[in-house]
């Protein structure tokens, strides 16, 4: 089939890429506009439009996708489908041009997690299993009709780093599968049901600040739920410190909230509300990660002191 790939980010290049390889026809690639970005504010190419160039795909990149400029174009590539992973709202204008519609991959098992963050959001809130679906866009986000699901673990050590990959991954190879089946004429489309919708809201950095007296376990899913980006933080002697990953342990202590209550060369414990979390990948402002063995050399603490949130 004849298709047109929109997305922008990291997420979205797995897709992209599985998709060139397969017997379908990427027409055209849609990605973000170039932007200024580091201290240099040099434009920078979106994830997508650097591995469609090493393609050699024609790429757009409009400011507006309701301009009848834009609509335009597209009508003139005739495309079949759309393939949309991780970009914007698409105005009802441009879904009406594909002639077997548009379909998106998201990384859950909708109706669950809909939304702009649900990879962060299914670790911070404690799930055991995640997935992507593929479904039919609406105009209305996240609701249209799915036509594909797969399930996946969340492992004890995962993060949104690590759960974002493999859904990027896993999501590649089931686009292929469904566009497949949609020009075998096979989909079964199933509407999804609104009781069990829940959504996924965007993480802003301010979510990041870790409160002590919560649950060690609600803390590690917190920080893992924002690792790498933007982070879980608290404050040690004034200076931010983020916490990329972490275990925990049951036992407790008598010591406040966000003591430390055990400090040698390779380990770190620190009193929650409830049970010890135990760091294992640090970062200080304007540092790299490091272990919790690389950065307890560095550290100007001891046992006692706190971590404030």
């Amino acid at each position: 089939m004849k298709v047109v790939f929109m997305g922008t980010p990291d997420f979205a290049v797995p897709s992209l890429r599985e998709i060139g390889k397969s017997n379908h026809q990427i027409i055209s690639v849609v990605t973000g506009p170039d932007k200024p970005r580091g201290r240099g504010q040099k434009l920078s190419k979106t994830p997508v439009k650097e591995a469609a160039e090493k393609l050699n795909l024609t790429i757009l990149q409009p400011e507006k996708l309701d301009s009848p400029e834009f609509s335009k174009q597209i009508e003139k590539l005739e495309p079949e489908i759309f393939v949309v992973v991780a970009f914007r709202i698409l105005p009802e204008s441009l879904l009406q041009i594909p002639r077997k519609g548009a379909i998106n991959l998201h990384a859950s098992l909708l109706p669950r997690y809909r939304g702009a963050a649900p990879i962060n959001w299914a670790i911070i809130n404690g799930e055991r299993e995640t997935g992507i679906t593929i479904f039919q866009i609406k105009p209305e986000v996240d609701t249209g009709e799915i036509l594909y699901q797969e399930k996946i673990e969340i492992k004890e050590d995962d993060t949104a780093g690590s759960l974002h990959d493999k859904l990027s991954r896993i999501g590649a190879k089931a686009l292929v599968r469904v566009l497949d089946m949609i020009e075998r004429g096979e989909v079964k489309p199933i509407p999804q049901n609104e009781k069990l919708a829940t959504y996924a809201p965007k993480i802003k950095p301010e979510m990041g600040r870790i409160d002590w007296s919560k649950e060690a376990k609600n803390i590690k899913n917190l920080i893992h739920g924002l690792s790498p980006v933007p982070g879980a933080f608290s404050f040690f002697k004034n200076k931010r410190v983020r916490f990329l990953k972490a275990n925990i342990e049951d036992t407790g202590t008598s010591y406040s909230p966000g003591t430390i209550v055990y400090l040698d060369k390779k380990c770190m414990k620190i009193q929650t509300g409830r049970g010890l979390l135990l760091p294992s990948m640090l970062q200080t402002e304007g540092k790299k990660p490091l272990t919790v063995t690389e950065f307890i050399k560095g550290f100007r603490g001891n046992t006692g002191d706190r971590f404030i949130s």
